[in-house]
């Protein structure tokens, strides 16, 4: 079965592999989807000047949580910090840190969301601090049949590799609208008017029929003031751009009203994208996952996930790298592209060099001067990622329940698509 367009839209390609999938839906429910944070260890200090907080919501996303908890607090929502970002239509445990050196922090009352105090820290929590996420997911409306026989089958397909393609998914680039990366690509490009105009126009049919309709109208009578009376007030961040705009403010400018993570995420995405296209190239030419070839780059693999050294694969060391990678301490990487990309050698170079020639892009593009903390140099993400604690069972003729552990910066989705191969892995 071949991807979806919406799936290719992302550079996702390919599936690895060959079996029918088990079809279904995703989030019936947002309680179908669960996600508990593993955090690394917070040390706690009675007079800290950070809360540290448990926090479980459902149909919240990470971003917009924030913006109301520190709206309850009346705190700048700079001061609230997580590990990690999540689904909004999931249910999802993680923890927060705020500073909060004042006193007792005041109760913080929002619909479906719980708030356990934790203790306080003299440190706050920041992106990446956490060693992975527990998922327990129900997939219904499977295909009846052999579905425990492709499940398995699957299953030791990827084992034999020692995990999942490590594309990003759908989050990383908005599931219901996956604009961030196609933002990301014209800032890298340097044509920041037309960023702003993506962001503002662009609309799927899987958009509320309100949110479509307003950037439709926009689109077409490029009338920012009429256009700020009928954008809905849930696109907070339309209507700054908006606001930004109608103050005579440049797009450069109006950009850098948005919160810096968000535009950070704008630039994160496009190189997602690009990385996404080089592993399905990857895939596709039958290159090995499980194993390296000679030109590759490697990283060795620990406890928190990998490390920031990178080996080259010559003829003399392929053996020990591949024994080294058959015993999960290492993993073969791609490129996140960045103005200090290191690119592989051999085939895999080859690979990572002509995704970046049909961008028509050059890795000093992502060097952002009008905007410097945009700029980014790069990296390497591994190819496969593990999946630990695999369990499933069926509650019923026509679903299935899946248990798993992934590590921080992989993706459910990702792994889910190999076991479904359904029309749409989000099924919103």
């Amino acid at each position: 079965m071949e991807a979806t367009d919406d799936e290719k839209k992302l550079g996702i390609e390919v599936f690895f592999t060959d079996v029918p999938g088990i079809g279904g839906k995703l989030r019936s429910k947002p309680e179908d989807f669960r996600v508990f944070e593993v955090p690394r260890e917070v040390r706690l200090s009675d007079d800290g000047k950070y809360v540290i907080l448990e926090v479980t919501s459902k149909n919240w996303e990470t971003n917009h949580l924030v913006r109301e908890i520190s709206k309850r607090l009346k705190i700048s929502r700079k001061r609230i910090k997580f590990a990690g970002t999540k689904d909004r239509r999931a249910v999802t445990t993680q923890l927060f840190s705020i500073y909060y050196p004042e006193g007792e922090l005041p109760e913080i009352k929002l619909k479906d969301v719980e708030i356990k105090y934790i203790g306080r820290s003299d440190k706050g929590l920041e992106i990446g601090d956490l060693i992975g996420n527990r998922f327990h997911i129900t997939i219904r409306e499977i295909e009846n049949g052999e579905t425990a026989e492709r499940i398995e089958k699957i299953h030791q397909q990827l084992k034999s590799i020692g995990g999942f393609p490590n594309f990003y998914g759908f989050q990383r680039f908005g599931s219901l609208r996956p604009v961030t990366h196609l933002v990301g690509k014209e800032i890298v490009k340097g044509d920041f008017d037309r960023a702003v105009d993506v962001y503002l126009t662009y609309t799927t049919e899987k958009e509320e029929e309100r949110y479509r309709t307003a950037r439709e109208r926009f689109a077409a009578e490029r009338d920012i003031t009429k256009a700020l009376s009928y954008f809905p007030k849930q696109l907070t961040f339309e209507l700054t751009l908006l606001n930004e705009l109608k103050r005579g403010k440049n797009s450069i400018e109006a950009l850098q009203a948005l919160p810096k993570n968000l535009l950070m995420m704008f630039l994160y995405a496009y190189q997602s994208y690009l990385f996404n296209r080089i592993l399905s190239e990857r895939i596709r030419r039958g290159l090995p996952l499980g194993g390296a070839i000679e030109g590759d780059l490697i990283v060795p693999l620990t406890k928190y996930g990998e490390e920031d050294e990178i080996i080259p694969v010559t003829h003399r060391n392929i053996d020990k790298v591949n024994k080294m990678i058959s015993l999960r301490k290492a993993a073969v990487t791609g490129a996140i592209v960045g103005y200090n990309t290191k690119f592989a050698d051999g085939e895999m170079g080859e690979i990572e060099r002509r995704v970046v020639e049909e961008e028509k892009i050059d890795i000093r593009d992502f060097i952002v001067p009008e905007i410097p903390f945009l700029s980014s140099q790069g990296g390497r993400r591994v190819l496969v990622s593990e999946y630990r604690d695999f369990v499933y069972r069926f509650p019923d003729n026509s679903s299935v329940e899946m248990s798993f552990f992934l590590r921080k910066g992989t993706y459910a989705t990702s792994l889910l698509r190999e076991f479904m191969k359904c029309k749409d892995i989000r099924n919103y």
